[in-house]
């Protein structure tokens, strides 16, 4: 649920205010990483002491003072030096820095310079001699020898993409065009324009009546009519020999619009994908209202559609051959089960809840190209020397994704792989493509119950990775002999890289992290760039050759942050009460946690945001601010849980999958567990437990006061989503599919249904400017609970703030309520 993710900058003040935070313990959190025998049998240990309290200010002051981190970070061409980002909060702009391998201090680039650098988005030549890449929507070459770098292009008007076709020659697109760019001679010719409209009639013989007569009868007409029909003839016959002419327009209809275009390695073949033009993601007759606008009036701000009305059409594909100007309309029945009636079972429920029978029948399925959820890929995949094609589809029922082979002669689909889940397919997790110089794909595949990598060969397919684990962040080696992978095999919450070599099947495991990172192969294959993490040390770059040991190369986190005693979490497993697996959640005890004291601990549980997103593992959390409020509640002698329950990311399909029609349920059965665990193993009193969590884990705190009124003694809510039927369809429809056609799931899931169990204290917090869950949610939710007459809940309004909340005052406001809360309702 990216979408609903916390956005990790997010407010404004001092890097003072802390300044002067000193540790008075062993700041390492090397003996907190948690291995993987961590369970519930293992002692907490005493937290290290700090020498100065947090306050909430502190807390929420301008993220800055923790340091201004390296971000997107890349490898220069020659392997040599890489390149990141540094932002200061809210500043528009990101400074550009080159830092080489060996080197102790990052350079900072003038604007006069980013033209020149090394762009991560780059294309290579057949010989990778040349790199051509777009910069501010202009072509650059790059010499890869020398260095020297050309611009090809300048003009206003941006390029899309750009690319070598086989012959040396560049081909790029702008708008719905496709040009090939001759680098011997310079001359730019245009292989494809592509018009949305109806082909023009041209010159037409009289067909009516009247118009018959009129040549009949007056020559002058005739006659000019005779002429212009030449010229055209004339001008077709002449466009067909001469060579200095452009290729023909392409007219493809006036009631579609073009969504991706991808020219095949050697320029023939163009594919299209085409949707309904005028489908639009918002919604025409709602607004979300600015009552802060800058005129002093309310600003009318455009909203996007919901769940319960948006009616996605799905794309079509045409295959267009620019040799001989044919076209070729890709249809679906070679997906394999693209007519089966994959919500029989629940439109039989829903119809039988009514009174009513559902008949099933076979009919055509909605599909799109498979959507691009952060994995930095697309769907259309053309061979790099022949003409093959592959692409990845999906429902937009979201129960099946296929990998299907294109015949470019006919336009039919071979299903290559078809991936069916009745719950829904993940938007993760879905990277392939062919590798280098031969004719197998690879591709990632949850069919197990957790991603693993595959490659298809000849017909044959091959499984490379197995087992409990998650594998993402595939990365073909530059001489195409082994696939390099992301995974968390030794602990669902600690990451490395390794590799498999393609020939043999042999895994390598190449780093030996103790907490989260992402990593990008080097140009030359020789090294990776490493952004790496512990409990209480964010994010910094790596180094790291292969076979070799990691080399950190930038040290960005402030003094005042690392030098302070910050609690790592232990991450622990929580039996589950309901026969499934056990529960990993992150776990903060008191300062002078005593375990036999007789005197027992309130606790918080934190409920993170998403549903489908990690939290519990042994890396720097993106709720930086969560994890130092926890640090805060500890000193005040709070226990502090966060939990990864059922729906999390990081456990594999089935963990994914359990919340499928039922949101909110599995996972307040899951925080019962975890109440039970502090009890029973940190010196909880159940009695005097709190939760609190924003957007998904908003939606969570209401599902647990309401349905479980004895399990927490008070909530907090922040950006909540309330019903279901509210939220974008994207996210939705994957979970509880749509409120036509399952109203079961969405009146089972959505808080608003069960407003009338509320018996605990509540605080409800939203920003009025958030076009993710809409401040109306809360409106709703509010209004629903006076005619329920429920008198224990208070609101907060945030006029200014979107989603993520981005001032300071704001991020002070909020949390001063919620510690009030928990200090009255749990002390």
């Amino acid at each position: 649920m990216t979408r609903l993710l916390r956005n990790a900058a997010l407010s404004a003040l001092s890097i003072a205010i802390i300044s002067g935070c000193s540790a008075t313990a062993n700041n390492s959190d090397s003996s907190t990483v948690t291995n993987q025998s961590a369970s519930a049998s293992v002692p907490l240990a005493m937290p290290p002491q700090a020498d100065k309290p947090l306050t909430l200010n502190q807390i929420m002051a301008n993220p800055d003072w923790m340091g201004l981190l390296a971000k997107n970070a890349y490898w220069a061409d020659d392997s040599q030096s890489v390149y990141f980002n540094r932002q200061q909060h809210q500043s528009p702009i990101a400074d550009v820095y080159q830092q080489g391998v060996n080197d102790e201090q990052a350079q900072l680039l003038g604007l006069n310079q980013l033209h020149l650098a090394d762009q991560k988005h780059g294309v290579l030549n057949a010989d990778k001699s040349k790199k051509a890449y777009l910069y501010q929507g202009n072509i650059f070459v790059k010499s890869l020898a020398n260095g020297e770098v050309k611009q090809l292009t300048r003009q206003n008007n941006a390029i899309n993409s750009v690319q070598f076709l086989t012959d040396g020659a560049l081909a790029y697109m702008q708008g719905n065009s496709v040009f090939k760019l001759h680098l011997n001679s310079g001359m730019t010719e245009q292989l494809a324009d592509i018009q949305m409209a109806k082909a023009p009639k041209g010159v037409v013989d009289p067909d009516t009546y009247i118009a018959k007569q009129q040549h009949r009868l007056i020559e002058y007409v005739a006659l000019q009519h005779s002429k212009n029909k030449t010229r055209a003839e004339y001008a077709e016959e002449l466009a067909a020999i001469d060579p200095t002419f452009a290729a023909k327009t392409w007219y493809l209809g006036d009631n579609e619009k073009v969504n991706q275009m991808s020219l095949s390695a050697d320029g023939r073949y163009l594919v299209v994908s085409l949707s309904d033009k005028n489908y639009s993601w918002r919604a025409d007759h709602d607004i979300m209202p600015n009552y802060l606008g800058k005129d002093g009036y309310v600003d009318a701000v455009p909203a996007r559609a919901r769940v319960a009305e948006d009616s996605y059409p799905g794309e079509r594909l045409v295959i267009l051959d620019l040799v001989e100007h044919a076209k070729k309309d890709v249809t679906i029945e070679g997906l394999t089960g693209f007519d089966e009636d994959v919500l029989a079972s629940v439109k039989s429920e829903n119809a039988k809840a009514k009174g009513e029978t559902y008949k099933s029948k076979p009919a055509p399925r909605t599909v799109q190209l498979m959507q691009d959820w952060g994995w930095d890929q697309t769907a259309i995949q053309w061979h790099d020397t022949d003409n093959k094609l592959l692409v990845m589809m999906e429902a937009v029922d979201n129960k099946d994704r296929w990998i299907a082979s294109v015949d470019l002669s006919n336009g039919k689909l071979t299903t290559e792989h078809r991936l069916h889940d009745d719950a829904w397919i993940n938007y993760t997790f879905n990277q392939f493509g062919w590798v280098t110089g031969t004719n197998s794909f690879y591709y990632l595949s949850e069919e197990t119950g957790y991603s693993q990598l595959y490659v298809k060969s000849e017909g044959k397919t091959i499984r490379l990775t197995q087992g409990d684990y998650v594998v993402d962040q595939v990365t073909l080696s530059p001489d195409a002999t082994h696939l390099y992978y992301r995974a968390n095999k030794e602990h669902p919450g600690t990451y490395n890289v390794y590799r498999v070599e393609l020939a043999s099947g042999n895994t390598e495991q190449l780093t030996q992290h103790t907490g989260t990172l992402d990593y990008e192969l080097s140009p030359n294959g020789q090294s990776l760039l490493l952004t790496a993490s512990t409990a209480i040390k964010p994010n910094e770059l790596f180094i790291q050759p292969i076979g070799g040991e990691a080399k950190q190369l930038t040290n960005y986190t402030s003094n005042a942050f690392s030098h302070y005693a910050w609690q790592a979490p232990k991450v622990v497993k929580v039996p589950s009460s309901h026969g499934v697996k056990d529960i990993y959640a992150r776990v903060y005890v008191p300062q002078g946690y005593d375990a036999n004291n007789a005197s027992k601990y309130p606790a918080v549980i934190f409920n993170h945001g998403a549903g489908y997103l990690q939290n519990a593992h042994n890396g720097f959390s993106g709720y930086f601010r969560e994890f130092m409020f926890h640090n805060l509640l500890t000193q005040q002698g709070y226990v502090v849980m966060d939990m990864d329950y059922r729906g999390s990311k990081g456990y594999g399909r089935d963990w994914r999958t359990a919340v499928y029609r039922n949101m909110g349920h599995p996972e307040v059965e899951d925080l019962k567990d975890g109440v039970n665990w502090m009890a029973k193993n940190a010196n909880v009193d159940a009695a005097k437990v709190g939760t609190y969590g924003g957007s998904y884990g908003g939606f969570l705190t209401f599902m647990a006061l309401f349905n479980e009124p004895e399990l927490f003694q008070a909530g907090a809510a922040l950006r909540p989503v309330t019903d279901w039927a509210h939220y974008n369809a994207p996210y939705t429809s994957n979970i509880l599919n749509t409120p036509d056609v399952d109203p079961i799931a969405y009146e089972r899931s959505s808080p608003i249904e069960h407003a009338q169990g509320l018996e605990k204290p509540l605080l409800i917090m939203s920003g009025v400017l958030d076009d993710n869950v809409f401040f109306q949610d809360s409106v709703r939710l509010v209004q629903r609970l006076i005619e329920l007459e429920k008198p224990m809940f208070e609101t907060a309004i945030y006029p200014v703030e979107p989603h993520g909340f981005r001032q300071p005052s704001s991020w002070l406001d909020e949390y001063r309520r919620i510690y009030k809360l928990f200090e009255q309702e749990l002390k």
